[in-house]
């Protein structure tokens, strides 16, 4: 009588229990399906301890953030640098409000710093340009070996990284300021003059005129030897535009647009006696060929047309053909 009473009371308890299995089953489908109708789980995002959104799925979006930090987004950029990256929190967002992924990566990558990746060519260890891969690189290296410069067995390669990014020099370009041809030396009238038609001593050769200064400037570069080979002149800096004038009366005998050998846009004026100025890297040209202008006349204004870097005037002063250093009369 004992056992079935109590075989009856535990079934009387399960019963119960099942009942209640049930209502709790049911109770969290319908919590379930009310939150789900007017809620949905999302990330939400902080940087540095700042909301800056919701993100649908963080494991995409913190992917598409370590891409850029490893491959950035421009040329020559070898990786970015981000000291903070986002935290996530999974919660329930009411719904009609909009995950903003593409504004999250946004602000997250403002904060990083690029760092550039590009390479140096050295002669005897200066660094004297930059290009933009290592193949470039052993190519300038290789024609300059081919060519027998006289820098061959200095010249180097070296791997840059900077936070900004330099400017870049093409094959052709460097070839051409790097080459260095062996100089013969000759006497001429007891002036020592490089076989290229520079005097490369300290004689100042008399011009028998007097010059201005065709630009007011700042002088960048000087006269004789420069990136391997010879300067033939001053550069003097000055904003694009500023007014160039003839720094002495003669005849205009040469006056042209367009790459003219590495000097763009150029004059040149003969003033007797084997003496010509020219003018070089221009953005206009104001006189033509065959003009009389007289000292102080506007001739140009200062460009970086050319083989050139910037604007500036390149001045060159010769006699019979030979160049002289500017600064014996000017600046």
């Amino acid at each position: 009588m004992f056992k079935i009473s109590t075989i009856k009371n535990t079934i009387i308890h399960l019963r119960k229990c099942i009942k209640v299995v049930i209502i709790v089953a049911i109770s969290t489908f319908l919590i379930t399906g009310i939150v789900s109708a007017y809620y949905k789980p999302i990330y939400s995002v902080t940087l540095n301890g700042e909301m800056i959104g919701y993100s649908q799925n963080k494991n995409e979006l913190q992917q598409k953030i370590n891409n850029y930090i490893e491959e950035g987004n421009g040329q020559n950029v070898a990786f970015v640098e981000i000291n903070e990256l986002p935290q996530y929190k999974l919660c329930l967002l009411k719904k009609g409000i909009t995950p903003n992924d593409d504004q999250i990566f946004e602000k997250v990558i403002s904060t990083g710093k690029q760092y550039y990746k590009y390479y140096g060519i050295t002669v005897d260890n200066e660094e004297k340009l930059y290009v933009s891969s290592f193949g470039e690189a052993e190519e300038v290296v290789n024609k300059l070996k081919e060519k027998n410069s006289n820098n061959k067995e200095k010249l180097g390669v070296k791997e840059k990284y900077n936070t900004e990014l330099v400017e870049f020099a093409s094959v052709e370009q460097s070839v051409e300021k790097l080459y260095e041809k062996k100089v013969v030396k000759k006497t001429v009238s007891n002036v020592t003059v490089a076989s290229t038609g520079v005097n490369t001593s300290n004689k100042v050769v008399n011009l028998g005129i007097s010059l201005i200064r065709p630009v007011s400037g700042t002088l960048t570069s000087r006269f004789g030897a420069r990136w391997g080979r010879s300067h033939k002149g001053i550069d003097i800096g000055a904003p694009k535009g500023t007014t160039i004038v003839a720094a002495a009366s003669g005849t205009v005998t040469f006056s042209q647009y367009g790459y003219g050998g590495g000097y763009g846009n150029h004059i040149i004026i003969s003033h007797g006696n084997g003496v010509q100025t020219l003018y070089g890297h221009c953005t206009s040209l104001l006189v033509t060929k065959g003009t009389q202008v007289t000292q102080g006349q506007a001739i140009a204004t200062v460009g970086n047309t050319g083989n050139s870097q910037g604007n500036h005037l390149h001045l060159e002063i010769r006699v019979n053909g030979v160049a002289q250093n500017p600064q014996n009369y000017l600046y």
